[in-house]
């Protein structure tokens, strides 16, 4: 499986590769440049705004959401301009040039010297534009003609396969996050790092009215009524920043002190971060966003794979002991942080793994240990596997069999609905938002409210019949726009849609003397979960599904919901369905509309070949980007070689593994607590064992390390201090610790930017290294294993896991910074907490 980056043929051959995208120009860059040549002249104000940058509904959008405008931070006021980008090797360097206008050298990044989570995915709530990347340059890493070299590089790729593939490219040039490639060169490495934050913006309250910090939070929050200040008209919007990098953005909130976004970001593959801060900012007209406040969450003491949900406290400026509270704001945060061992050392729980479906795993995983946040990481490695569909096929057989009334099939929240909704999302983004994506932002645009209900709305009979004709109007663009995307339906939905179709057919249907009812189950048990599970959750919420930026506002969400109602009847294949009476204006429209969906059922659960809708030129780009990946991995080390995702989803199994192993063993704690474990589940029991002896290989690799580091220390501190020893060519060199920041690192982190380590391939000279060897040594320690706090439960059932502790906490006392007692003492904190 990961072995298959080596099957080419190496070559000695330079490579150098070049990809058309859209580049972000901030208003600082952008001052360095020439602005496109405008055809229109500036009298002609008017008809330039009708007709610049594409459709009015695009040009509609980037006017009103002044998230996309907003002048206060590095990604707002700029504009995006076509670019050409060209990775090139020079020798031992990676250089990735960028020029605008095809002859301006805009920036010139070097690969070489970047860290792989410096180059990651970009949110999409900072310009609402899917497939942007974002690298995260720091000074001397990166050459521009203007002052604007920190800045990071913003680029838009047109689809993705485009993204996935450069993505791969670029870090498979840059260094992964690797502890102990000096000390293990077999494998490249002991371990590496992967990082993760979940966070949800809900709501907020009292926000723009001050009052003083209160530290005693033991008052009850129903008392508290008769003491909060009157509440304030704001427009608010909240920035989230990663160690002061902006990393994503809410959209702005009209409420009298309490505005809600219910908004999620998920910030994947970060480097080492120290705090975490929310700026909450007020949006004036005319003049430039006033910030209100900030939370801030220090990150090194947060519960790691824990979700942690509660009001936070916005300070007027950061300080708790001076500052003014200005407002709450109510956050879900989960922080995720795993030791990726090489692939190696998962053989046996993989082996274990592959003996039963997955599905069975996750049924399990969901009823036994209460464990229902690891079916995304079960799924990616069935994918890698290329077993997803056959395993999904087979447990719909099950449930097909098992079923006694056709009525409730597919009805319930059973582990199939639940995986195929996995699936849809994983596999469909594309044909969704083919689907549906640009009527509802047409919609939402508009600002078109809907009401047909009597009871809801003061106006009279004339309003509500105006009502109905513009909800079947718009009833059919959404209907129009769905049937003509069915083509784009993928191929893996389609396989699955068959055998649900062709399943129901085999055992309800087969007879010629059924119901005419019973001969539509087919149509209706594929649409239970094409349209049920997946189009019209979409049509409901479209800023889950990135269709829109924020919630609309309540009349656009009335008629989203109104809309929702007659797609779903229309799926049900039964036109005199509608139980409210204000609803049967509606009956003509589905009654004209059932043929249709039909032949659209049929189209979207028979197999094809897959539709290629990319250009020829484009698919043999990334043809050439995968056969130089796979040249590039077969010399690479192990550990080099894992951390280069995989296509086409950008997988990576000893991760997804890493993760499934620190969950189980977290949640399989009340399990083993039981006097009598029941035989019956001897699979589960066997699983929970693989992945201790996974966590066990995580502890001796650490405390292995710790204790090379800490010999390497003494031994070089010898040196320096014997009169006989003879001069190194590092003994000039200052082996003072480095100055701890401030505000504290996390104990499970390496070193600020500054000094975090390079690591560099086997070829490279270690004289170019930037810092000097003793702090790149002093930095390799990391204090982690692959589950936080797990190692309780594991050694009550293993008397030698305690030795194992102790060793590893001795160790670590004795490699840390002598000079710095208390860095020392923050991370014997830290492993002992843990």
């Amino acid at each position: 499986m990961l072995e298959s980056w080596g099957e080419v043929e190496q070559s000695g051959e330079a490579k150098e590769f070049i990809v058309s995208a859209e580049l972000y120009i901030s208003p600082a860059a952008g001052a360095a440049l020439r602005r496109p040549p405008n055809p229109r002249k500036k009298a002609d104000k008017r008809e330039s705004i009708r007709h610049v940058n594409g459709s009015i509904e695009e040009k509609r959008l980037k006017e009103k959401s002044s998230w996309l405008t907003s002048p206060k931070s590095s990604t707002g006021g700029g504009h995006w301009r076509p670019a050409t980008c060209r990775l090139s090797e020079d020798g031992e360097r990676c250089l990735f040039n960028i020029y605008v206008d095809e002859s301006i050298m805009w920036s010139t990044a070097y690969i070489h010297l970047l860290s792989q989570t410096d180059i990651r995915e970009a949110s999409t709530s900072l310009f609402f534009r899917q497939n942007c990347l974002a690298i995260h340059c720091a000074a001397g890493k990166r050459w521009a003609p203007s002052l604007t070299t920190e800045e990071p590089i913003y680029l838009q790729f047109n689809s993705p396969n485009a993204f996935n593939t450069w993505l791969a490219l670029l870090r498979s040039y840059a260094l992964p996050e690797i502890y102990g490639r000096w000390f293990f060169p077999s494998e490249g490495g002991s371990y590496r790092m992967w990082r993760q934050v979940d966070l949800t913006i809900m709501q907020g309250r009292n926000l723009g009215s001050s009052k003083p910090v209160e530290l005693d939070d033991d008052e009850d929050d129903g008392n508290d009524s008769a003491s909060e200040p009157d509440p304030v008209d704001l427009d608010v919007f909240c920035e989230i920043l990663l160690n002061e990098t902006l990393c994503a953005r809410t959209t702005v909130k009209k409420g009298i002190g309490s505005p809600e976004w219910h908004e999620a970001f998920t910030l994947s593959d970060l480097p080492p971060f120290e705090s975490l801060e929310i700026h909450v900012s007020q949006e004036k007209r005319l003049f430039k966003p006033h910030e209100l406040g900030t939370v801030k969450i220090p990150l090194n003491n947060f519960r790691r794979g824990e979700s942690v949900e509660g009001w936070f406290p916005v300070l007027q400026n950061g300080s708790i002991a001076n500052d003014l509270q200005v407002g709450e704001i109510r956050m879900k945060i989960r922080i995720d942080e795993e030791i990726i061992l090489p692939y190696s050392a998962y053989s046996k729980l993989l082996k274990t793994f592959n003996t039963r479906n997955f599905l069975d795993w996750m049924a399990e995983f969901e009823t036994k240990l209460k464990l229902k946040t690891v079916a995304p990481q079960l799924m990616s490695i069935s994918i890698a596997n290329n077993t997803l569909v056959e395993q999904v096929q087979a447990l719909a057989n099950r449930e097909v069999d098992g079923s006694q009334s056709p009525t409730t099939l597919f009805r319930g929240n059973t582990t199939l609905t639940k995986i195929m909704e996995l699936c849809m999302n994983w596999y469909g983004k594309a044909f969704l938002e083919a689907s549906i994506g640009p009527v509802i932002r047409r919609l939402i645009t508009e600002k078109v409210a809907i009401e047909v209900d009597p009871m809801r709305t003061a106006r009279g009979a004339k309003d509500v019949e105006k009502n109905v004709d513009l909800l079947i109007y718009w009833c059919q663009e959404f209907w129009k726009q769905i049937y003509s995307a069915r083509e784009e339906c993928p191929p893996e939905m389609r396989r699955l849609f068959c055998t649900i179709r062709e399943l129901i057919e085999e055992r309800f249907t087969k007879s010629e003397s059924v119901l005419q009812d019973k001969r539509d189950l087919r149509w209706q048990g594929v649409s239970a979960f094409c349209f049920l599970r997946f189009i019209v959750p979409g049509i409901l919420n479209p800023h889950l599904f990135q269709l829109y930026p924020g919630l609309p506002s309540q009349p656009v969400q009335r008629s989203l919901t109104l809309i929702a109602k007659v797609v779903q009847s229309l799926a049900n294949l039964n036109s005199n369905s509608q139980k409210e009476e204000f609803m049967r204006g509606v009956k003509d429209f589905l009654g004209e509309s059932v043929p249709a969906m039909i032949s659209y059922i049929m189209v979207v659960s028979t197999p094809g070949e897959d539709s290629k809708t990319d250009k020829v030129s484009d698919r043999l780009d990334r043809s050439n980007v995968v056969n130089a990946l796979r040249i590039r991995a077969s010399s690479m080390p192990v550990l080099y070689r894992e951390s280069i995702p995989l296509l086409s989803h950008t997988l990576d199994i000893p991760r997804h593994l890493a993760i499934l192993t620190s969950a189980v063993i977290r949640q399989s704690r009340p399990y083993f607590a039981e006097a009598e474990p029941n035989p019956e589940d001897k699979d589960l029991q066997g699983f929970c064992a693989r992945c201790f002896e996974v966590e066990e290989q995580a502890l001796q690799r650490v405390s292995q390390l710790a204790a090379r580091l800490s010999a390497n220390q003494q031994q070089q501190q010898r040196r320096r201090f014997s009169p006989t020893s003879p001069v190194s060519p590092t003994s000039g060199i200052n082996h003072s610790p480095t100055p701890s920041s401030p505000s504290g690192r996390p104990s499970t982190a390496p070193g600020s930017e500054s000094t975090r380590p390079r690591l560099l391939s086997e070829s490279t000279n270690v004289s170019e290294v930037v810092a000097p060897p003793s702090q790149s040594r002093n930095r390799l320690l990391h204090f982690k294993s692959t589950s936080t706090d797990s190692m309780a439960s594991h050694f009550n059932a293993k008397e030698s896991a305690p030795s194992v502790f102790i060793s590893t906490s001795r160790t670590t006392e004795s490699s840390i910074d002598i000079d710095d007692p208390k860095r020392k003492r923050g991370l014997l904190r830290g492993i002992l907490r843990r």
